[in-house]
Formats: C-alpha cells, sequence, structure tokens
C-alpha cells in the first residue's frame, strides 16, 4: 500500500509538473495573439494613409482636368484674337487703298475732249500713291533691269543670247514687277536674263 500511495504521489507531483510546463506553453502561445494585437493600430495607419494618398490623387486628377480646361479655353480665346486681329489689320489696310481707287476713278473721269498725255498724267499720280501705301507697310519693288539675275528674287521666265559677257547673267528686261517685305518675297520679279551665246 505504501508503494501505491508513494506511485500515485509521485504521478500527481508529475501531472503538476506536467500542467504547470503545459501552462507555460499555453502562455508561450498566447504571446504571438497578444503581439498580433499590437500590429492591429499599425494596420489602421496603413490603411489610413492609402486612402490619403487616394484622395491626393484624385485631387491631382481634378487639377489635371481643370488645367487642361483652362488651356483648351486659353488656345481657343488667343485664335479668336488673332482672327480678330488680322481682320483689323485688313480693314486699316483697305482703308488706306480707298483714296487711291478715289484718284484712280478721277484719272478715268478725264473727259472725252482730253488726251491720252491726260490720262497718263493721271494713272501715274495714282500710281505713285499706291507704291506710297505699300511702303507705308515696308512693302517694296525688287529692283530688276540692270541688275544680276538673283535666283531668291527673280524668276527667269525668259533667256536672251547675249555677245557681250558683261551680260552674260544680267537681267535685260523686267516682264512682271516683284515685290518683297523685310522678312520674305511676296511674289518674285519676272525677267529675262541674258545668256552669253556658246562659241
Amino acid at each position: 500500500m505504501a508503494e501505491e500511495k508513494s506511485i500515485e504521489e509521485h504521478g500527481e507531483k508529475h501531472g503538476e509538473e506536467h500542467g504547470e510546463k503545459h501552462g507555460m506553453e499555453e502562455a508561450e502561445f498566447e504571446v504571438p495573439g497578444e503581439e498580433a494585437g499590437m500590429n492591429e493600430p499599425e494596420g489602421d495607419a496603413f490603411l489610413s494613409e492609402a486612402d490619403t494618398l487616394k484622395a491626393e490623387a484624385e485631387d491631382l486628377k481634378a487639377r489635371l482636368a481643370a488645367a487642361r480646361a483652362d488651356l483648351y479655353n486659353y488656345r481657343q480665346r488667343v485664335e479668336r484674337d488673332r482672327v480678330k486681329s488680322r481682320k483689323l489689320v485688313v480693314e486699316e489696310k483697305i482703308a488706306e487703298f480707298l483714296p487711291v481707287l478715289d484718284n484712280l476713278d478721277r484719272a478715268l473721269s478725264v473727259p472725252e475732249t482730253g488726251t491720252a498725255r491726260d490720262v497718263l498724267v493721271g494713272v501715274r499720280m495714282v500710281q505713285r500713291q499706291f507704291l506710297s501705301v505699300l511702303e507705308s507697310s515696308e512693302v517694296t519693288v525688287i529692283p530688276s533691269e540692270g541688275n544680276s539675275f538673283d535666283p531668291t528674287i527673280h524668276d527667269a521666265v525668259e533667256t536672251e543670247y547675249v555677245e557681250d559677257p558683261t551680260l552674260d547673267g544680267a537681267i535685260l528686261h523686267e516682264l512682271l514687277r516683284g515685290y518683297r517685305t523685310p522678312e520674305r518675297v511676296l511674289r518674285p520679279a519676272q525677267v529675262r536674263v541674258g545668256r552669253l551665246r556658246d562659241k
């Protein structure tokens, strides 16, 4: 009997020790759960930051759309102003040419008893006035006869053989007057150019 009691006591003691150890193990398994609970605020912070970034992205998209709309409206306004300015310039230039037309009408209203010389004098006056209006717009006549041929401002529509070497490549006659501005050629002068005859 004493041996059985000793065995039972030993078993109970062993069970208690085992229980204590088991309890420790359970306590050890509860720690990760506690740590996971401690990580929950970090997860909330991550979600909060994601929401903030999403809101900022939406705000940037809205600003971009507004900027595009502003740019489109600006381009439309600039184009309207450009067309309006061009029309205004054209109207002002037409107004400058109206007196020229008036003088041409006067030149053509010469009495039938008048001479051709009277008409010629009137037309030449109109021509001078016309050129004066062009010069006010920085439009000048391209010099031709007596000058060397320049393909950037002259258009050689005819050639004429010459015996004089000094006339080779020279403009012999202007067929149609050319005009230019300081920036570009409005119309090249059509000319006849001398060409030295081959021997």
